[in-house]
């Protein structure tokens, strides 16, 4: 009996993650598995660019967490810049094309997988009995003037990361990032540690819109506090070029901020094209909606997982699209485990993420408060002041918690820190809350760790807690 083929399409996180299950549990005599991957790179960390451009990371192979070489060596048949350009769902079949200085090897055809070669054998069909969509994520670039010049930078992956290192060889003069999110602050750390004057540009009313305003405007007086020009409610209008066409300047409506180097940190979009365009499922988000199991929704031999799906939120009940590697990950063992005959879920998201931008500590899970009020749900806010430390211990630094509490119940939804060292991982106690539905008053009594170095007695997450408690009571009162 022929084995199974399983054909992955990207050769990341949620990609590899899958392969690498799959493998386990299944030997290659029982599961033939092919994946293509686009780039040069496998198994990296996109998260980890910052950190090697500020030069916290010594170099980019720390970034690597399997080369292909190590993949193949599990039987697991790796084919670099290798682009799937169409999926034929019906012929169960993929079209690939191969890129330049790509490394992919001819598709090996199997009794009953409807393999065959495309002209010159540039372009190949590979047929499947399993599918596994792992595509990714693409960053946001807006069609500006000047977008495409010399000088403007994405950092989605390790070829961006060494192109933004190539033009920063230099050192020092005017940088300009657009957008405050997790890669526009990340990135202005980096450009800050590099010996550049940074200005950071963004739409919103504060940067950090994963967080409420008022949270916002903490990390934006930090920045400025640490030499960041920081330009909010700021729409880019173009990129200003010099005579040699390189990026020279950043237009908004109201104004220009030179640039020796521009860096893209607008965001990230699902990297769907093949997927939508085969018929797959989307949603508002325009990632690829699936099943507990990882499953594309009414598709019985597809799965899908990583940064191009989009996932329940367990507080609100709505799909989100949230790129992050920790879920992309476990996406990947989800797969391979039911893609290999076994049982495996994903129940969801509480939408915790954290940050930093030097000593600056950002955190926040569950909902913000826009998101309670689309919910439709009541809610009361607490907001408080506390230490990372005893206030007596050396070192002991500032930091504000914010919580959000159903109105009636009690129920924690959400929870936002922004402080010094050790504010950042506080927001785990609050995610594991979340997860279990406590109200913030069963959280007053959380037995957390303490020592004068660490905490003072009543944690900051409790303080709050306990400020969130009494405001409900308020509240129904």
């Amino acid at each position: 009996m022929a084995a199974e083929r399983l054909v992955i399409i990207g050769g990341d996180a949620a990609g590899m993650s899958a392969a690498s299950q799959a493998r386990r549990m299944k030997g290659p005599e029982e599961l033939e598995i092919i994946a293509f991957e686009r780039g040069h790179f496998s198994s990296f960390s996109a998260c980890g660019i910052p950190y090697w451009v500020s030069g916290d990371v010594a170099g980019r192979d720390a970034l690597i967490a399997r080369t292909p070489e190590e993949h193949r060596a599990r039987s697991i048949d790796l084919r670099m810049r290798t682009e799937v350009t169409e999926i034929d769902i019906e012929g169960q079949r993929v079209r690939t094309r191969e890129l330049p200085d790509g490394s992919g090897r001819d598709t090996r055809s199997a009794p009953g997988h409807n393999s065959g070669s495309g002209s010159g054998g540039a372009e190949r069909w590979t047929g499947f009995d399993k599918l596994v969509v792992a595509t990714g994520a693409r960053p946001v670039r807006p069609p500006l003037p000047g977008i495409d010049a010399p000088g403007v930078h994405g950092v989605q992956t390790l070829d961006d990361g060494q192109a933004l290192l190539d033009t920063l060889t230099g050192g020092g003069g005017h940088a300009v990032v657009v957008g405050a999110g997790y890669i526009g602050v990340e990135m202005a750390e980096a450009l800050l540690k590099r010996g550049y004057e940074v200005t950071v540009v963004h739409r919103d009313e504060e940067p950090m819109a994963t967080l409420d305003p008022d949270m916002g405007r903490l990390v934006r007086e930090a920045m400025t506090g640490m030499g960041i020009t920081v330009v909010g409610g700021a729409a880019v209008s173009a990129i200003r070029t010099g005579g040699d066409g390189r990026a020279r300047a950043v237009a908004t409506d109201d104004a220009e901020y030179p640039a020796d180097v521009v860096v893209l940190g607008i965001g990230v979009e699902p990297e769907t094209g093949p997927a939508r365009a085969a018929g797959l499922p989307v949603g508002a988000h325009g990632g690829l909606l699936t099943d507990r199991s990882m499953r594309v929704r009414g598709y019985e031999n597809i799965w899908a997982g990583g940064d191009c799906v989009e996932v329940l939120d367990l507080i609100s009940g709505a799909e989100r699209h949230i790129a992050l590697g920790t879920h992309a990950n476990k996406h990947g063992q989800i797969i391979g485990t039911n893609v290999a005959g076994g049982y495996a879920t994903f129940p969801g998201v509480v939408g915790t993420a954290v940050s930093k931008v030097c000593e600056l500590e950002i955190a926040r899970t569950g909902l913000r408060e826009k998101d309670a009020h689309r919910a439709g749900l009541q809610f009361v806010t607490a907001t408080i002041e506390s230490t990372n430390s005893a206030g007596y211990y050396p070192g002991a630094a500032p930091m504000t918690v914010k919580m959000l509490a159903e109105r009636r119940t009690g129920r924690l939804l959400g929870a936002q820190i922004v402080g010094r060292e050790g504010a950042a991982k506080r927001v785990d106690v609050a995610a594991v809350a979340l997860t279990a539905g406590m109200s913030v008053e069963a959280m007053t009594m959380l037995d957390l760790g303490y020592a004068p170095p660490f905490s003072p007695v009543w944690d900051p997450v409790l303080v709050a807690a306990r400020r969130a408690t009494a405001v409900v009571r308020k509240a129904g009162a």
